[in-house]
């Protein structure tokens, strides 16, 4: 457990699965590796939340800063095909961030609070002497809808087409580009490119997009792990295995040049704004064909078929393809943040 990053799977079936409190028969689905929300059934209707870390980097400015932070959140329950629509927020603010500065953060998760159609329903907010940029808080996402609405990242099922929206590291890579562009070893130009998939980190819009246009049988954000890691859980999940094309993976500008520069692999560095979508054949043209209409690019990477023996699995152009297992991302960060 001395990686930076999530936890591996281990630790989480090791010290956490085994004690979750009360067993509760309301509790449909539970924490479970690979899978960013849990279900609890209200009265026949699914409540679905999430909870994840607050994120604040004030070198990217505090509004562009303030509204990744938000999506972040939002997203876990977006990608169950469920609107978020309540979100709870706390702050442990470091004790620099002025009055001023705070509120032009809340001013700009309001604004998008209210565009999206998310209530603020409760918090906490004060400042405390150790806090230090990023991590500031936390906050719990939630949404309400029908059981069979669900979109789960282990529902894919033998037949379905894999699309990919955005590409690999295009967050890994914009916030790196961004924080550190004096420290990379590639031209002006690529460095600019790369910065500008700061704008491509946004995946909420897409993921209730692609639900709605479906159907939809699986879907998965692209964080820690990268896409390698998004594949291989979405496939074991399922157990079921994925064939995947890398020539048809899309890769932004700038991602290829700086990630061989920093030398972390593209497909295990976390990638916040790319979804990994599993589609019934049927509804795949539709998906791809809304998604670009948003002005989003998507591309159809590979098939799911059917698991190999008893072992599911991801094999691209008939390699297999393992779990990074660490987040290459976070090393990088720290090494630039030192230098």
């Amino acid at each position: 457990m001395t990686d930076l990053g999530k936890i591996d799977r281990t630790v989480f079936e090791r010290t956490i699965a085994p004690r979750l409190g009360a067993d509760r028969d309301d509790v449909t689905l539970e924490p479970t590796h690979g899978v960013d929300f849990g279900v609890v059934d209200v009265d026949g209707r699914a409540l679905v939340t999430a909870t994840d870390p607050i994120s604040i980097l004030p070198p990217l400015g505090l509004e562009r800063a303030a509204r990744f932070a938000l999506d972040l959140v939002l997203a876990d329950v977006a990608v169950s095909g469920i609107a978020p629509s309540h979100l709870s927020i706390c702050f442990t603010l470091p004790e620099e961030l002025t009055d001023e500065q705070f509120a032009t953060v809340w001013e700009t998760i309001h604004t998008e609070c209210v565009d999206l159609g998310v209530a603020v329903v409760t918090g906490h907010t004060a400042r405390y002497t150790d806090p230090s940029y990023p991590w500031v808080g936390g906050a719990t996402a939630m949404g309400v809808g029908d059981h069979d609405e669900i979109v789960r990242p282990d529902g894919a099922r033998e037949g379905d087409r894999l699309l990919l929206t955005t590409g690999p590291a295009v967050e890994s890579v914009g916030l790196l580009s961004t924080l550190f562009p004096e420290q990379l070893e590639v031209p002006d130009d690529v460095v600019a490119d790369a910065q500008d998939r700061l704008e491509e980190v946004y995946c909420v819009r897409d993921a209730l997009t692609a639900a709605a246009a479906g159907p939809v049988t699986a879907m998965h954000d692209v964080t820690e792990g990268g896409l390698a890691g998004a594949l291989c859980e979405m496939a074991d999940g399922a157990g079921v295995g994925f064939t995947i094309d890398r020539e048809a993976v899309p890769m932004r500008p700038g991602v290829a040049e700086v990630c061989a520069s920093l030398e972390i692999d593209p497909w295990a560095a976390t990638s916040c704004g790319s979804l990994v979508i599993a589609v019934d054949p049927d509804g795949a043209d539709d998906v791809v064909a809304a998604l670009e209409d948003r002005g989003t690019v998507v591309a159809e990477v590979g098939r799911v078929e059917s698991a190999s023996g008893s072992t599911p699995g991801v094999s691209v152009d008939g390699e297999p393809l393992e779990h990074p297992g660490v987040d290459p991302s976070w090393d990088a960060y720290a090494e630039l943040a030192t230098e």
